[in-house]
């Protein structure tokens, strides 16, 4: 047989999608094997450049290789002669996994011996669905027959009008509609092609074993068929915006699909574990409303795992190395010298892992595979000498739990696992293996949300801690005044990508105004306040003014503020000249109350600063002209504390050398944290709960913070009332 080059070149093959076929070896193998197959049939010469399409079409996209025979023969016979015929055939054979194969079945599905020539199409307007999926575009080039267009007539205005963009509004209960479709209706298959309860093996790239049938039939026994997901988070940290997209996939995938989703801790590594972790993970997966079918722990499973590893050296597929951590660091470590170890003797020295005879990293277990990106034998169980905050003082700690864990989950979202290693895993114990569906990850720019790097802010006292309002965390999200609803809404916009989504801040903001728009009671607040007396309205006279909690919605109730003769408005209001709102010269209105000030006299203390305006009041029925301006105000007023937050870090990508060569941490906004202690709000709010929301009117929307006390309440800055156009 000539070499692989000229082979491949041969059938068809340009130069260098040849050269691209021999650097993948699985590929190239299976070319090469169909190729002589057909060569066998049809003659050296006889394998022309059509059939050398479909046979290389057939071994790229082929997953099952006991099928290559088959299918090899059905070309060079001249059965399957079309790329839709070629098509339906790879469908046919990863939906029947099983021998023996139904060749009249087959045959019929894949359109054998169906040959439509020009002269039928222009008899038939309406083809059969089957005739339909065989008609060569060779010999139809034309979609649209003549005698259908004669029979539509021409395209009209409608019909060459471009489709609506994709719109997005919250519907109620704050859950996000997708031009009318709700992210429910999304997940219930809509958008995610996901495979059928039972139909692992017609998913992309699953591997098909002697046992798969016998395992998926037991797995529908047991499950019912129901759709389960799981949430495996690692409690040493607490979770993030990235995290919050997989769970609204992982339980509202389930919760779509009347399934159910278990929380699985992977309490894997007990030196970065601690019990915060675990209580702050569960609050904000039911924060964002989702309730777990049941709580469980990846060492819940120790022992089986452990089982799982020992039956896995029997098999041959593991093996105990003395390699150093150091010697296995970068893209080519040695091999080991010991993967070729008897399994006896493999078994005796995990025993002794186990009950602590080896110092750590003395020992390893590894597992004789090559991963997609070229690394062999990856470590599955190493020896720490942690105690476990569950089982104890456990000696051996397995790394690649999410693997070996009893696995009874349907459909596995996850990001970084790799699926051929996963699947060889369950594979090589001959375990049910789920389906594993991958995302990207979800970034936001101007933020970090590595563990590592946020627990080196909070030492470095740059943050106080996981859940200050400037971080990205969800904790930290609902400290600021974040609602859940704002989240999950944007996480759906997001939707379900494989490649990595980084985001602007600001979309995830216009997700909470949206939100709090219609959910945030209004309030009037004022931060830097300007005493303003009233000096025709008589001492001790104090009117109620009943102010609407939605403006726009009168019927969504009230609340009652006092309007006496002292109030206070923002220092930002008055100016002396040239200003739109209150000057000695141009009055302005009072929001809610029905009241129109004009100064009289302005106060300035020995600085030259104006520290008092003294005005004149009249109903604005009784004012000569309607105001040009309406301003908010407070009287006896409540002091409070009031926190405005902006971006922490001063570039979009802090974490790049590029863009910041001195670090991350030498990326700090000095301006991230203004503190406001002296600012005024109405006594509306005085009865405010932690993390309850308001509409602060013409200043922004705030949220109440944990530090807030009886004698002084304090107040976060969730979002500005408008986005800052500077900071798109």
């Amino acid at each position: 047989m000539a070499d692989p080059l000229t082979l491949f070149t041969s059938i068809g093959l340009s130069e260098q999608k040849a050269k691209e076929t021999l650097k993948n070896d699985a590929l190239c193998s299976a070319l090469k094997d169909a190729i002589a197959q057909a060569q066998r049939v049809l003659g050296v010469a006889g394998v022309d450049k059509a059939t050398g399409t479909l046979l290389y079409t057939m071994a790229s996209r082929l997953r099952d290789p006991k099928r290559l025979g088959f299918l090899t023969d059905h070309i060079a016979q001249r059965k399957i002669c079309t790329e839709l015929q070629l098509a339906a055939a790879l469908e046919f054979v990863k939906s029947h996994p099983q021998d023996p194969i139904n060749q009249q079945e087959f045959e019929s599905l894949c359109g054998v011996g169906v040959v439509i020539t020009p002269e039928q199409i222009e008899d038939k307007i309406y083809c059969t669905s089957a005739m339909c999926l065989y008609c060569d575009p060779v010999f139809n080039p034309d979609p649209i027959p003549s005698q259908v267009l004669h029979l539509l007539g021409p395209k009209t205005e409608a019909d060459l009008e471009k489709k609506p963009k994709v719109t997005f509004h919250t519907a109620q209960h704050g859950e996000l509609k997708i031009e009318g479709r709700t992210l429910m209706d999304e997940l219930r298959g809509v958008a995610l092609n996901f495979h059928k309860p039972g139909e692992n093996y017609k998913t992309e790239g699953y591997v098909v074993t002697p046992k798969t049938m016998d395992l998926l039939k037991q797995h529908l026994e047991f499950t019912g068929g129901q759709i389960r997901t799981r949430f495996p988070p690692e409690p040493n940290g607490i979770l993030h915006i990235g995290h919050a997209k997989a769970i609204n996939f992982n339980f509202g995938y389930a919760k779509a699909n009347d399934g159910i989703c278990y929380l699985r801790y992977d309490d894997t590594n007990p030196e970065k574990e601690e019990e915060k972790y675990f209580t702050a993970i569960k609050d904000m997966v039911e924060w964002l409303g989702y309730k777990p079918y049941e709580i469980t722990h990846a060492s819940d499973n120790f022992q089986r795992l452990y089982d799982l590893a020992v039956d896995l050296i029997r098999r041959g597929h593991a093996y105990v190395c003395h390699q150093r951590g150091e010697e296995l660091k970068g893209h080519n470590p040695p091999p080991s010298p010991w993967r070729e170890r008897p399994a006896e003797e493999s078994l005796v020295l995990f025993d002794r892992m186990r009950r602590g005879l080896f110092a750590e990293g003395e020992a390893t277990l590894r597992m004789k595979i090559v991963m997609e990106d070229g690394k062999m034998d990856p470590v599955a169980y190493r020896i720490k000498y942690t105690a476990h905050h569950r089982t104890g003082d456990a000696c051996s700690t397995p790394s690649f739990v999410g693997s070996l864990e009893p696995l009874i989950i349907l459909i596995c979202l996850c990001v970084s696992f790799r699926r051929s290693s996963y699947f060889w895993l369950c594979n090589a114990l001959d375990v049910y293996c789920p389906v594993q569906w991958e995302y990207g990850r979800l970034n936001l720019t101007y933020t970090v949300v590595s563990k590592r790097k946020i627990i080196k802010l909070v030492e470095e006292g740059t943050v106080r801690d996981w859940d200050d309002p400037r971080l990205f965390t969800l904790t930290a999200l609902r400290r600021r005044g974040f609602p859940s609803e704002a989240i999950n809404n944007f996480c759906a916009k997001v939707g379900v990508t494989v490649a990595q989504a980084t985001m602007e801040p600001h979309m995830l903001e216009s997700c909470v105004r949206d939100v709090l728009n219609d959910h945030a009671p209004r309030a009037m607040a004022v931060l830097e306040p300007l005493k303003v007396t009233i000096t025709n309205l008589p001492e001790g006279i104090r009117n109620d003014v009943r102010v609407p909690d939605f403006p726009a919605n009168e019927f969504m109730g009230s609340h009652v503020v006092p309007f006496t003769r002292t109030i206070f408005i923002e220092q930002s209001d008055f100016r002396e000249k040239g200003y739109k709102r209150l000057t000695p010269d141009q009055p302005v209105g009072l929001r809610h109350a029905g009241y129109v000030i004009s100064v009289q006299k302005v106060i300035k203390d020995a600085q030259g600063r104006v520290v008092e305006l003294e005005v004149h009041c009249c109903s604005s029925h009784e004012a000569a002209e309607k105001p040009k301006a309406f301003i908010h105000w407070v009287s006896e007023p409540q002091k409070c504390e009031i926190r405005l937050y902006e971006r922490l870090f001063l570039h979009k990508n802090p974490e790049d050398p590029s863009e910041v060569p001195g670090g991350f941490l030498s990326d700090i906004n000095p301006n991230s944290l203004q503190v406001i202690d002296s600012a005024l709000v109405d006594i509306s709010v005085s009865k405010a709960k932690v993390f309850d929301k308001f509409q602060f009117e013409r200043v922004g929307y705030f949220a109440l913070d944990p530090d807030s006390t009886a004698d002084k309440l304090v107040f976060n800055r969730t979002v500005t009332l408008k986005e800052d156009p500077g900071k798109m």
